[in-house]
Parts: C-alpha cells; structure tokens; sequence
C-alpha cells in the first residue's frame, strides 16, 4: 500500500481487521517502524477526531508529526491552473506541495468537497495533485468523494458488535442545517459492499448516492420501514448528488431523525455516527446516550483504523 484514499486499497477485509485486532491489543509494539519518519497531516478543513486519531496513531508508531492548517498559519493556496493570482492566494498548490514532500515521509490530506463543481470534487482534483506531485504515499483525512480512515473504523466496530453472522445494516440520511459533503455515506456503502452483510439505505427522494458506491445495496424511502429487524443503524446527512442539486439542502425534515420510536422497531440495533452529531436534528439525546449507541468505541477505533493504515505503508516504503 502506497496510498490510501479508498477503504477498498485495505486488501482482503478480513485479514485487515485481524491487524487491526493487533495493533489495538498492541498499540506500541512497532515503535521502531516510524523512528526518524515523519508524517505530515494538511488539514484545509476543520478536525477533530482525525487529527487526534491520525497523530494518535503516528505517535505510536514512534514517528514525528507535522499539522499544517492551511487555514491558519500557512499561505493561502490557489489550487486552480491558469489564475492569474492578484488576489489573496499568493502560492500556488504546485509549487507548496513538493516543498511539502521535501519535509516528510508520508503526507496525510483533508480537503472536502466544495460543491463548486460535481466534476472537480468526483474527479478528487486537489487529493490527486498531492498523489502526483509529492513524490511521498499519501492518505485521505477525508477527500471530496471517500473518508475511508472513517469507513475502515466504522467496519472494525461493527466486527467487534456484531452477534450475528451477516447483521443488518441500515444507513439513514438525517437532517441537517448546512450542505454536507457525499463524502462519508459514499464511503460507508462501499465499504459495508465488502462485507457481504444485509445493506438498506434509506432517505427521502432526492438524496439518492452517486449508484458507483450504493450497488447493490437496498434503497428504502421508507425509514420506519427500513428499520425493522436492523441490527446496526448508522445516521448521516449528505447534500444533494444528482443533476442540477448537487451540493443543495433540499429538506431539513426532522421526521427523519432518529429517535427512540424509532430504534424500538430494530432488533435492538446500536447506533453509530462518524461525529460530530447534530443533536436533536441528526438524534435525540436519549438515543445518543443509550446504552446501544457506540459512537465513543467507533470514535475511538479511529485510532486503530489509521495506525493500522500507517503500519502497512511503512512496512512498504522501502519495498
């Protein structure tokens, strides 16, 4: 693995959550895989958990880390080819990244969606230029399209919770405030494909995913109907995908949230969210805070998901 910018780079699934298994049980048995290596981590958008998690997870592998926040304390970057640049962006993104490259081992890279243009943030324009013009592996913090750090998190959790063989999973679109990038239910769907478990997305019409990642998957617009019988339920809010809507709110129905009437009619499904949460628009707090929510232990499986991504990059790096 040279990169990683989709959860389907991991390999074969089930081997990838047996080292997870391990690094979890043995965070700090690979400190010498990252001594004198160091992983840069460009954030254009704001973090939390993975910043935390990412660094987290560096740190035990014993190697240095860099967080450059291009927002704040770095030049502003132009990203697009052929500006004249009199305005308030005086480096160009092809110059900043190889000098990024000269300081590093390996570059982590989030910059979401801009919902500018459908054709720029699908085609990963400014995810790809790092891949081709730095010269080191590159990870996604989370990238226009896919946030597979979350996605390979989201299905170590549902490893360790699962108490059936193949466990319904249902993912539902909730309402939201603000325009929400395609770019975590995108990669959720591809990456509950791999699994082979029962997958039904459910949301109102208009909110349908982009069919390259929903395949085979189940679409219900009916989410009460949806829910019956699941065993996991996984809330999210996305934008608008199709024709002229992209990138538009098109309901903030809090009908859709997730409430406990709701989770009642799961076969005691826990529920899962890749946070931050809205509360009381994407889930009650009484669902939130129940004993079935495990939003903390997925939160927390960030770590493992990344420091088992970093682990095999290094252990490539000089292959």
């Amino acid at each position: 693995m040279k990169t990683f910018t989709s959860i389907l780079q991991i390999g074969d699934l089930k081997a990838a959550c047996t080292k997870a298994k391990y690094v979890k049980e043995h965070p700090y048995a690979d400190q010498e895989l990252g001594r004198n290596r160091t992983l840069l981590m460009i954030f254009f958008n704001s973090s939390l958990r993975t910043r935390l998690s990412t660094q987290k997870a560096a740190l035990n592998l014993g190697m240095n880390v860099i967080v450059l926040d291009i927002n704040q304390g770095a030049w502003k970057l132009e990203t697009e080819r052929g500006v004249v640049m009199d305005g308030d962006k005086p480096e160009h993104l092809l110059e900043a990244i190889p000098v990024m490259g000269c300081c590093c081992d390996i570059i982590g890279v989030r910059s979401f969606a801009r919902f500018e243009s459908k054709e720029d943030d699908y085609n990963e324009v400014i995810l790809n230029q790092f891949i081709k013009y730095s010269g080191k592996p590159v990870i996604s913090m989370e990238a226009a399209t896919r946030h597979p750090l979350q996605t390979f998190a989201d299905l170590i959790t549902i490893e360790e919770y699962k108490q059936v063989e193949r466990p319904k999973v249902v993912m539902t679109w909730a309402p939201h405030p603000k325009a929400l990038p395609q770019a975590v239910p995108n990669s959720f769907a591809e990456g509950i494909r791999m699994t082979g478990y029962e997958f039904v997305i459910t949301h109102p019409r208009g909110y349908e995913l982009d069919p390259a990642f929903t395949a085979g998957a189940v679409i219900e617009y009916d989410q009460r109907k949806a829910f019956e019988g699941a065993h996991f339920i996984y809330a999210k809010n996305w934008a608008a995908y199709s024709g002229d809507n992209y990138g538009k709110v098109l309901s903030t129905d809090r009908s859709w949230t997730v409430d406990s009437a709701k989770m009642a009619l799961t076969d005691n499904a826990w529920f899962m969210h890749c946070l931050p949460v809205r509360r009381n628009m994407i889930v009650t707090d009484e669902v939130i805070e129940s004993p079935r929510s495990i939003v903390i232990p997925e939160a927390a499986n960030r770590i493992v998901s990344a420091q088992t991504v970093l682990k095999e990059i290094l252990l490539n790096m000089d292959k």
